[in-house]
């Protein structure tokens, strides 16, 4: 993975555009008529999808100078369709220059020579399988967009903890041994640090991105959103600080609703790894990224 020059972010045509109405006609009638229907729209610019305001964002970063964070698209799409993509991007001010159209190919394998940092897709198939070769990777819900025009210099990112920042583990010990037996399992680990998870090398890199543009305007500011409490809490601060990353906020929530505590933060993107949490935050227009890892996605 690309850790030292750029944030890489690689990312569907369906996640950076809202291309629902087209997706319709593709799983109703195939890709010949979704090819035909994008052609004739080629000089009609797409609408924003769910992550276009975080991939604006991000970009942002970047100076004359300097490329900190660099955007590719990833799409099962074909070469035809993918020039709408371009054409779109590029009515939108959206300097993206690299884009790979593998027409209903699964996209995974072109993470590593990307050297993505994290992979955004509507579908959930690609999204296991890059997670399962080690990307931070999440299902967006298209229809979770919204504006972003609250807090225009800053990225805002929320992650839950356990099977996201974290491993699994902590889970693991909750369904066997209920809470009482969580709690009394993450005191007595309270000095060992948790296990990586699949987003902690994406939240790392947010902290270098922003190390390295002190003189920007641009700023993130991420949250840690947890159903943990107290003295469950203690174990993932310690593990952050023991990363040697940080997080600006940290919720735990001790099993309240997340999507209260969303909407108050405004994040551009929210990623947690259960469905339950992710249909409650996506259902109140906040960006949302399904990441299908961990013992509560197991097929």
């Amino acid at each position: 993975m690309n850790q030292v020059h750029q944030l890489v972010v690689a990312i569907s045509s369906r996640a950076l555009f809202d291309f629902e109405d087209e997706n319709q006609l593709f799983e109703t009638e195939g890709d010949q008529a979704y090819m035909r229907l994008q052609l004739s729209r080629l000089d009609v610019p797409a609408k924003r999808g769910v992550a276009f305001p975080l991939i604006k964002k991000l970009m942002a970063f970047n100076t004359p100078d300097e490329n900190l964070v660099e955007v590719v698209i990833l799409s099962r799409n074909d070469p035809v369709s993918g020039m709408r993509v371009f054409k779109s991007a590029q009515a939108e001010s959206l300097d993206v220059k690299r884009g790979v159209f593998i027409k209903g190919r699964p996209p995974f394998p072109y993470l590593k020579p990307l050297g993505a940092t994290l992979f955004l897709s509507a579908k959930e198939d690609d999204v296991r399988e890059a997670l399962k070769s080690g990307y931070p990777a999440a299902r967006v819900y298209p229809l979770s967009s919204n504006d972003a025009d609250h807090h225009p210099n800053e990225v805002r990112i929320a992650f839950d903890g356990d099977a996201v920042l974290f491993s699994d583990e902590a889970e693991i010990v909750y369904l066997k041994s209920k809470l009482a037996g969580f709690q009394q399992h993450e005191k007595t680990n309270a000095l060992n640090p948790l296990p990586e998870g699949p987003f902690k090398p994406f939240l790392s890199a947010l902290n270098v991105l922003q190390d390295r543009s002190k003189g920007s305007n641009m700023k993130i500011r991420t949250a840690l959103v947890t159903a943990r409490s107290a003295p469950s809490h203690e174990r993932a601060i310690r593990t952050l600080m023991s990363w040697d990353i940080h997080v600006d906020e940290a919720m735990f929530l001790g099993g309240l609703p997340k999507t209260d505590y969303l909407k108050e933060f405004e994040p551009d993107f929210f990623f947690d790894d259960q469905t339950g949490h992710c249909e409650d935050a996506a259902k109140n227009i906040i960006p949302t990224g399904h990441v299908v890892s961990g013992i509560k996605n197991i097929k």
